[in-house]
């Protein structure tokens, strides 16, 4: 039986739905930040994947400005350091970026102290890899129908999760090379800590020796 168009669409974001949650690639949460503190939340991400951050201070007075002290200042780095985004005493914002350097990008949220202490209410929603792409803008450049774009967002999907796999393959073989240097320095520390003590223990003999020898002992 052949399956209709909306039937295969159907089948297609089902799967896209499911290999959406093997790659992880979306981080939407809600935290507590209180002022005169600082909170850092780490994303690990693949050199040359896109990435993609909105952030916003929760308004505590629904219907009312938002106040003068619920402002908050923020940095996004790489694992070398590198700043890819700052903002100074702000209440929203949103940042861009294709990832130069693989490794843990951290995003870090400072509110100036007040007295009395507050507590400010962030959102922050992180997408990477394929989540961050914007498939509004490719379906209104390209001029496809749904069909085509939903095939579309399935091979971009499946070509990360396939780059994801050799990614995390580089990064396991990288921990197994500095396991393996780890044990091997501690073994010539061990050995070398051994020698040490040997060589004192029989430097400690002979100088007896000799003593006693001296005051006639032996």
């Amino acid at each position: 039986m052949i399956m209709n168009k909306k039937m295969m669409i159907g089948v297609v974001a089902g799967v896209i739905l499911n290999l959406g949650f093997l790659l992880g690639g979306v981080q939407s949460i809600r935290f507590e930040l209180e002022s005169g503190h600082t909170k850092c939340i780490a994303e690990d991400i693949k050199a040359d994947s896109m990435t993609v951050g909105k952030y916003s201070v929760v308004n505590p007075n629904d219907g009312y400005p938002i106040p003068d002290s619920h402002k908050v200042t923020v940095r996004v780095t790489s694992a070398y350091g590198n700043n890819y985004h700052y903002a100074d005493l702000v209440d929203s914002g949103q940042f861009a970026f294709p990832a130069a350097e693989a490794g843990d990008y951290m995003a870090c949220f400072w509110v100036v102290y007040h007295k009395p202490p507050l507590t400010l209410t962030i959102d922050l929603d992180w997408k990477t890899g394929v989540a961050a792409k914007d498939w509004s803008n490719v379906a209104k450049k390209g001029q496809v129908d749904v069909m085509e774009l939903e095939l579309k967002k399935l091979y971009d999907t499946v070509t990360s999760i396939h780059e994801e796999m050799f990614y995390l393959r580089g990064r396991e073989e990288e921990m197994q090379e500095l396991n393996q240097a780890t044990n091997s320095r501690m073994a010539w520390l061990s050995f070398l800590s051994l020698f040490v003590c040997l060589s004192v223990a029989g430097l400690q003999l002979w100088h007896l020796k000799n003593f006693f020898e001296r005051k006639k002992l032996l």
